[in-house]
């Protein structure tokens, strides 16, 4: 039987052991959570406290941005110096479409909500918009095979917004997520420009078997379709035609063709208290 001495030094050894298979240099989760708030804060004036007065400080922080991400990318294991420069050069050739798509979903969702005042209140105050934003930045390291960061950024907007999307998913623009609370988007979902989507909506898979790792395993959504809340669509053969609406609780597992109206009805009772004279007696 091992003594307290020979078991904390098993144990250390394990520990060390691990550290140095999944060695990351840096704290990673705070440092990327940090780099993601940084880029809005470079996108939208909205989130920064910093001001910028010429062209040439937008584009030094933009260099700077670049050599930020391309330190994050040197901590992760079996990534080359030269690697994390590519990346960090086509990320940054990346932020104008970025921030353009986003501009569009913002203006999207502003005009889709008769609560909304402004563009700008929507970018300061709306979970479904952050969550959006978080997702395009991720999307593009993802799109360029950066492994981890991607999850964490899209981790990390499902913690302060309840809004998860994964970093694989194809969404196009105008996108809008109202509400939010409770939205999941699926690894190989595919949207199409100009959809709408309601708090609870969930894309998924019909099954999450290991096997169908790398797969088409969740829905593909064509332009203008509108998805109300609680609404379910599972499966990576299942098409939701452009110009659809989807009422809420909807449960799909089948294409439906455009411009359909898809919707679960249940049946709701009302009667007066005095029109029965039956007791009601039931245990649970």
């Amino acid at each position: 039987m091992k003594n307290k001495q020979d078991l904390l030094r098993s144990f250390a050894k394990d520990i060390l052991s691990k550290r140095q298979t999944h060695n990351c240099t840096i704290a990673i989760k705070g440092i990327t959570h940090s780099f993601v708030e940084e880029i809005l804060q470079f996108l939208f004036p909205h989130y920064s406290v910093q001001q910028y007065y010429t062209e040439e400080e937008i584009i030094a922080k933009h260099t700077l941005l670049k050599r930020n991400l391309k330190n994050i990318l040197k901590s992760l294991n079996n990534l080359s110096e030269g690697k994390a420069v590519s990346i960090s050069e086509n990320f940054g050739n990346k932020l104008p479409e970025i921030s353009d798509k986003l501009w569009i979903d913002a203006e999207a969702i502003y005009k889709g909500d008769p609560a909304a005042e402004s563009v700008d209140e929507v970018i300061l105050a709306y979970p479904g918009f952050l969550a959006i934003a978080i997702y395009r930045i991720a999307h593009e390291l993802y799109v360029l095979k950066v492994p981890v960061l991607p999850r964490i950024m899209t981790e990390y907007a499902h913690q302060i917004t309840g809004v998860d999307i994964h970093p694989g998913a194809s969404i196009d623009e105008g996108f809008v997520i109202d509400h939010g609370t409770g939205v999941v988007i699926g690894e190989t979902t595919v949207i199409g420009k100009n959809v709408k989507i309601y708090q609870g909506v969930t894309l998924g898979a019909l099954s999450v078997d290991k096997k169908l790792a790398k797969t088409k395993r969740h829905p593909t959504i064509e332009d203008n379709v509108v998805i109300y809340s609680q609404a379910v669509i599972l499966g990576g053969d299942t098409i939701i035609g452009s110009d659809s609406i989807i009422g809420g609780n909807a449960w799909i597992t089948e294409s439906v063709p455009p411009r359909s109206v898809v919707y679960h009805k249940s049946e709701v009772k009302v009667r007066k208290q005095n029109e029965s004279h039956e007791i009601i007696d039931f245990c649970i």
